[in-house]
């Protein structure tokens, strides 16, 4: 039985805290193996003594939560560990990107923005996504606003039978730690683009010059 999993991962948020919010799709062909990328990757990690930590850039980049006690040499070891990784693995994406003081506030026009962006993609697709008799929806519920937008613009594009729902803890699936990654690269794109980057993204990619030819150069030849 044909199946395409789908892993989504959002950033930014509905307040002040953030200037874009970012969602990001993980497509991945369930007849495609993965396993043996997996297993490389971890067996990677253990022979260079570093920590099977669940990827989660955020707190990687600031040595926070689970990384608070890894030194920032390892830290960036274990991010050029899991782009190793992610650049290997057989899937394709897709990030809708918007600077949310576009919407003046307006949480309603987001929401419904964010409905158009992803109904317009399945649409688009639509003749590749109705070739699949399951597709599987992987994501954590984190925020409602996502949720929402996912529901109803996969519910109108698709068949409602072909579409399961799952939650999906990151710890849990390396696809989702992947879709992490890739919202993680289009956000500092745009960070980067507007010369509005971080001493952070500084100290991880170094400039944008840099960031473009060995990160995002790399990562952007999985777009959907």
């Amino acid at each position: 039985m044909s199946e395409l999993s789908i892993f989504v991962d959002e950033s930014g948020e509905w307040g002040k805290l953030s200037e874009y919010y970012l969602i990001t799709l993980v497509f991945h062909v369930q007849s495609t193996p993965i396993t043996t990328h997996i297993e490389k990757y971890e067996r990677h990690l253990t022979d260079s003594a570093l920590p099977d930590i669940p990827f989660h850039a955020g707190p990687l980049f600031n040595g926070h939560n689970d990384y608070e006690d890894v030194s920032f040499a390892d830290r960036k070891r274990l991010f050029f560990a899991f782009f190793t990784l992610a650049r290997n693995l057989p899937f394709r994406y897709v990030t809708f990107a918007h600077r949310k003081s576009m919407f003046d506030g307006d949480r309603t026009r987001f929401e419904a923005q964010l409905k158009r962006d992803l109904a317009d993609f399945f649409l688009s697709h639509l003749n590749e996504f109705q070739s699949y008799e399951t597709i599987k929806v992987y994501y954590d519920n984190g925020q409602q606003i996502v949720s929402n937008a996912l529901k109803a613009s996969i519910d109108y594009a698709l068949s409602k039978e072909a579409v399961v729902y799952r939650d999906a803890q990151p710890k849990d699936y390396r696809l989702e730690q992947a879709a992490d990654l890739m919202c993680t690269i289009e956000l500092t794109a745009l960070k980067f683009d507007a010369g509005e980057e971080t001493a952070t993204d500084r100290k991880m990619f170094k400039d944008r010059r840099d960031f473009r030819k060995n990160y995002l150069k790399i990562l952007r030849r999985k777009q959907f």
